[in-house]
């Protein structure tokens, strides 16, 4: 027996000495890459003040351009930076992905061991902060962290201040999955215990209350934007048309007209009446319409890619868009992963689809928004094989010409910017198609105030998110939103009877 345990030992001895190796190996590996990415930035933008204007010299110049004055109309501002932009930065502008933090709130640079097991994996997963910034020039990232309010802000802040470094001092845009829930399943919503907690959208939708509905989120919006964050990768506009279907909770039920006034009481309160700097920009999911999803499987994976019509009703998905998303002026969209089967005159995924994102969401619908495809359409990678539904055969370069000629500007979950860059050295993309799209998700940008003042007061940010109030309201949603299935000799409840509860918040 003591001879096992020594061999046990032993082997349990070179195990670990091994780990700590390999750890250290890709460690000073990463620190070396990181190094040599924060040397490709410059200095910091200086603050002028000229003729009684201050404003921040982004590009470092010693003069006040056109996109660095907030007094300057918005797409003189706009046509100014496209113009001064390289084809690197074009394309880096055109890609939103996941990035990772610290649990202390900087921006992970080397693999970090941590109880946080989302924050660990992501630093071991995904490239660094510097990497994707500096190297890639990526400026929009959506964030899987959960950390406390206080150190989401100093993130925020230590991510700008990386950007402000670089050669034109692109801001970022910071986005988000939703936070407000109990529910934690990252990728499609966040537990984040420092934020007030409210019904999902389902429950929402149970209570029949727009007025509520809006109160939501703008209270939503003003604990966002005390952190960073300025793009919420939501309302959910789907129908829940088939029971089966895995992401129910996240929609606002079957009931088109319903959804439809949730969809734009939600979109308002995070936006307001127009986008500005005090708004959350919502990217409303997923055009046009997931739902109607064959056998109840999800499009996340292979055998679920077909969206499936059987009562030719394609149209009556489109009314929470038509009805609520659109009027509320919202200022981007998210297609699905799904085909929608034997709609358009090929089978490919929304993404890919020329006729549901050119004739039907710009030319008939007259959307001139962002429009941002849904994560992972075009590379393989850690997390699984690209959903490329009905491309499956074309390369990743391929893939991107068809999503750009879709009509798509923006691709989510990806960090290929080198490809945009191939296909248009090669004649296959021409700049002023890429500039179609810099130029829409510019324009957001810069309404959102970001170009002007991208920082946030930490120590106010702790004072904001979850307060008080905030986290009242939460709780008389939550009890507007119980809905009575069935009351048999139960309810009212008799003085003195026991009640057994369970669960995360029981």
């Amino acid at each position: 027996m003591k001879k096992v345990l020594k061999i046990l030992g032993i082997f349990i001895l070179i195990l670990l000495v091994g780990g700590f190796g390999y750890f250290g190996y890709i460690y000073f590996k990463a620190s070396s890459k990181s190094k040599k990415n924060m040397a490709l930035l410059g200095v910091e933008a200086p603050i002028i003040e000229k003729n009684g204007i201050k404003y921040r010299d982004l590009n470092k110049n010693g003069k006040l351009d056109v996109y660095e004055n907030m007094n300057e109309p918005l797409e003189k501002r706009v046509d100014d930076l496209v113009s001064q932009m390289n084809i690197e930065e074009k394309a880096g502008t055109m890609f939103v992905t996941m990035i990772g933090t610290t649990p202390d709130g900087e921006p992970v640079e080397t693999p970090i061991i941590s109880l946080d097991m989302m924050n660990m994996m992501m630093s071991f997963m995904m490239p660094s902060n510097s990497e994707l910034i500096a190297k890639q020039k990526l400026n929009s990232f959506n964030i899987l962290s959960s950390i406390d309010a206080k150190l989401l802000a100093h993130y925020n802040n230590a991510i700008q201040k990386m950007a402000e470094r670089t050669r034109l001092g692109i801001p970022i845009t910071i986005a988000t999955d939703p936070r407000h829930g109990t529910e934690n399943n990252p990728g499609a919503s966040i537990y984040t215990p420092s934020f007030s907690q409210w019904p999902t959208s389902l429950g929402l939708a149970a209570t029949r209350d727009t007025v509520l509905v809006r109160e939501f989120g703008d209270i939503a919006r003003q604990e966002y934007l005390s952190v960073g964050i300025r793009l919420a990768l939501h309302p959910m506009a789907d129908l829940a048309t088939e029971p089966r279907w895995g992401r129910i909770n996240g929609t606002f039920g079957e009931d088109a007209n319903l959804s439809a006034i949730m969809t734009k009481a939600y979109v308002l309160g995070f936006q307001g009446d127009s986008l500005g700097t005090n708004s959350v920009a919502c990217m409303t999911k997923h055009f046009s319409g997931g739902g109607p999803q064959k056998d109840g499987e999800d499009p996340h994976f292979p055998y679920g890619k077909e969206q499936a019509y059987p009562g030719n009703n394609f149209d009556y998905h489109l009314i929470p868009f038509i009805k609520g998303a659109f009027p509320a002026k919202t200022a981007q969209i998210m297609p699905y992963y799904g085909i929608p089967m034997g709609q358009t005159d090929e089978d490919v995924a929304f993404g890919f689809n020329k006729a549901i994102i050119t004739k039907l969401l710009r030319d008939s619908l007259n959307f001139q928004g962002v429009v941002c495809t849904d994560w992972n359409l075009i590379s393989d990678g850690s997390i699984g094989e690209a959903r490329a539904w009905g491309v499956e055969h074309l390369s990743p370069k391929e893939r991107v010409k068809k999503v750009l000629d879709a009509g798509c500007d923006q691709f989510g979950g990806e960090n290929v910017p080198e490809l945009i860059v191939e296909l248009v050295k090669d004649g296959k993309i021409s700049e002023t198609r890429i500039d179609k799209s810099i130029k829409r998700i510019l324009r957001d940008k810069f309404r959102l105030g970001l170009f002007d003042n991208p920082y946030v007061d930490e120590n106010k940010a702790e004072e904001i998110a979850g307060n008080k109030k905030f986290r009242e309201k939460g709780e008389i949603a939550q009890q507007k939103s119980i809905v009575l299935l069935k009351n048999k000799d139960l309810l009212p409840l008799k003085k003195g009877i026991k009640i057994y509860a369970e669960g995360l918040t029981a």
